[in-house]
């Protein structure tokens, strides 16, 4: 008896999860869904997906979602000059880089992300933040959060807990923001930070901000509470039911094309390939012997593989040859360190067996992988 209580009171508590079958036959006016998988490239194809496929004049739709730990880019922005790109890769923190523009987010599963989509002429991000405020304040009055001008939304008035990013299309559009919960800011503050010095770039950079997470607050607060407060307000905003759709975002019965989406979002030339045109002039202090020497690097790097490349070396340093071979091999290749140390790698095998050139060549190559 004390158990069947226990269930009815757990199932009064929580909205109803329903399976995909309610994805179609759901009543119009909205919908809520959720995605079962934490793979931040599956999950920003669900959003290109309901915004290419969904006919948003019948159904509004709010996508849930969480991703396991990775750094997602705006559209316009440089992964170079917004992230510590080595960090990612020593920590295997994925990068991707959605369709809306924006600044630069760290995600893990201290994180929840919802996207608002509506048609354009419906948008409206303002009402969105409030709805996610009033649903916090549901949960928790006593919370000091509120929407800036920004569309950011603040802790104790100093602490930014979401900010926001759109993707306005022709007819359709949508609007996500985050939510920290209990995100690792070690981690955040750690990957967020680029390490790479002399890059000029157009792209759209990030704007600093000091944050804190919701749990620091209130450690009574859980993730699935959070969820269920705002697709509870969701519901009652849109008068629909209190009805969560779960989907698999690999189902391609439910999301036809749905791979070859997520597919082209973890693809090289995606990712990286589509970084605003950008220059790197730095300067190589490399540490040689009992000498330190000076080596200027100048780069142009359009769609992501590098244009221009000028090596400016101490005379004599490398024979005229090699270093001629290092531009030329450098010149049209990507950006990029694997592909750099494959290059260099090869030449190394046509290069003269000295040891003494061979420890000059590896300390020029180290460096301007480093570069990358």
């Amino acid at each position: 008896m004390v158990l069947q209580s226990l269930k009815n009171c757990l199932w009064q508590s929580c909205i109803l999860r329903t399976p995909k079958a309610c994805f179609w036959s759901a009543a119009s006016g909205g919908l809520i869904i959720q995605s079962v998988s934490n793979d931040v490239y599956q999950n920003l194809a669900v959003e290109d997906w309901i915004h290419d496929h969904m006919d948003l004049e019948k159904q509004q739709v709010l996508f849930l979602w969480r991703n396991s730990p990775a750094v997602v880019i705006g559209r316009h922005q440089n992964p170079w000059q917004e992230c510590n790109l080595r960090l990612l890769r020593q920590k295997n923190i994925k990068l991707a880089r959605r369709r809306s523009g924006g600044g630069t987010v760290y995600h893990d599963l201290g994180n929840i992300n919802l996207t608002f989509f509506t048609t354009r002429k419906k948008y409206e991000r303002m009402e969105n933040l409030k709805l996610v405020v009033k649903a916090l304040k549901a949960l928790r009055p006593q919370l000091d959060v509120h929407v800036t001008d920004r569309y950011d939304i603040l802790l104790d008035r100093q602490y930014k807990i979401s900010g926001t990013a759109a993707k306005l299309g022709r007819t359709s559009a949508y609007h996500h923001c985050t939510l920290l919960c209990n995100a690792d800011k070690f981690v955040l503050s750690s990957v967020l930070k680029s390490p790479y010095k002399g890059l000029k770039s157009n792209a759209t950079p990030s704007v600093p901000a000091s944050v804190k997470n919701l749990f620091e607050e209130d450690p009574s607060l859980t993730s699935e509470m959070l969820l269920d407060a705002i697709a509870k307000e969701y519901a009652t905003q849109h008068q629909i039911d209190h009805c969560i759709t779960v989907i698999n975002p690999a189902d391609e019965t439910l999301l036809p094309g749905i791979s070859n989406k997520t597919k082209e979002l973890q693809t090289w030339e995606w990712v990286y390939g589509k970084t605003p045109k950008f220059s790197v002039s730095t300067c190589l202090n490399m540490a040689y012997k009992d000498s330190v020497l000076d080596v200027k690097v100048n780069m142009d790097v359009k769609h992501g593989r590098i244009e221009v490349c000028n090596i400016d070396l101490p005379e004599q340093w490398l024979p005229p040859g090699l270093y001629s071979e290092l531009v030329k091999s450098l010149t049209g290749s990507k950006f990029c360190p694997n592909e750099t140390t494959t290059l260099v790698t090869t030449l190394l095998r046509v290069c003269p067996q000295d040891d003494e050139l061979h420890s000059r060549w590896n300390l020029l190559c180290e460096n301007m992988i480093m570069l990358m």
